[in-house]
């Protein structure tokens, strides 16, 4: 998952070249192996035959050897964990039939849901949504399933959370919302949808920073423009004092401050075209009356 790591200056430290910039510094930090990492000396007989879709197996380890359908490995796994996070819908389906747990969460607090849309397995992830799965778990590091869909570009999957109650405005610990992330990971498309769908535009992280001061801090894209299209607020600031407009400045991208300074002559003209207009209905309202009279 990306994860944006800025390094800061205060404004009260020694002024150096640069020493009053905000400067931003995003790295990605994708798990080598969404999936989990096997041993078959740590799984017991059920979790294996589910991790590798071994439907036959499965049928007679739960019904001849009445096996508990939600046993546990040494994870804290269950094989409905193992069967999501390998694609087998048809274990995932067989388990749910044997009423395992849906939404028993492992050794990192990640449900069966979150590992499958984690796993980019989206039929896993729909079967168990449309048996209940509760979309709003979240993991060790704070991450719900709709922030693994947004990192895996999946819109198909965001939209299917959505439809099942995902919160889309849930903070993981670094305080970013799927926006944010969307923003941190630089995906017009999918930044754009979940506008679309309500998210907040003026949400920001656990340092303050709003989606358009997160999409300031790297080169030029269109994502600042599509911002700038919504209601974004250029008052707000980071816990350093920091604004859109010193970000757009400080970062030495001209087009960004631009676009600035033309979504606020805009709004400003919006403005004062509004009050013109109460202005008019006042006085039409006015002459009205003394016709009345």
């Amino acid at each position: 998952m990306k994860k944006l790591l800025t390094f800061w200056r205060r404004k009260d430290e020694p002024q150096g070249p640069s020493s009053h910039l905000p400067v931003a510094q995003a790295s990605t930090h994708h798990p080598a192996q969404p999936g989990y990492n096997l041993r078959d000396k740590d799984l017991k007989k059920l979790h294996k035959a589910a991790s590798v879709g071994d439907l036959e197996k499965v049928k007679e380890y739960l019904q001849l050897k009445k096996r508990d359908v939600n046993v546990r490995d040494r994870q804290y796994r269950t094989p409905l964990h193992l069967a999501c996070a390998n694609g087998y819908s048809n274990i995932v389906s067989l388990l749910i039939e044997k009423q395992c747990e849906i939404n028993v969460c492992d050794g990192e607090k990640r449900s069966p849901l979150t590992k499958a849309v984690q796993c980019a397995k989206e039929d896993c992830a729909t079967i168990l949504l449309e048996h209940g799965a509760y979309p709003n778990l979240v993991d060790f590091d704070g991450n719900t399933a709709l922030h693994y869909a947004v990192c895996g570009h999946s819109v198909s999957l965001v939209e299917k959370l959505l439809e099942h109650k995902a919160n889309l405005e849930y903070q993981n610990k670094d305080g970013y919302t799927p926006l944010l992330l969307a923003i941190t990971e630089n995906n017009a498309e999918m930044v754009e949808y979940l506008l679309k769908k309500g998210a907040d535009v003026n949400a920001s992280d656990k340092n303050q920073r709003t989606a358009l001061m997160i999409a300031l801090s790297d080169e030029p894209t269109n994502l600042v423009s599509l911002l700038l299209q919504q209601e974004v607020n250029l008052s707000s600031q980071d816990i350093y004092g920091f604004t859109a407009e010193d970000y757009a400045s400080f970062n030495g991208f001209t087009v960004y401050y631009q676009l600035i300074a033309n979504y606020r002559k805009g709004k400003k003209v919006k403005q004062v075209s509004n009050s013109k207009d109460t202005i008019l209905d006042t006085t039409f309202d006015t002459e009205e009356l003394k016709e009345d009279m």
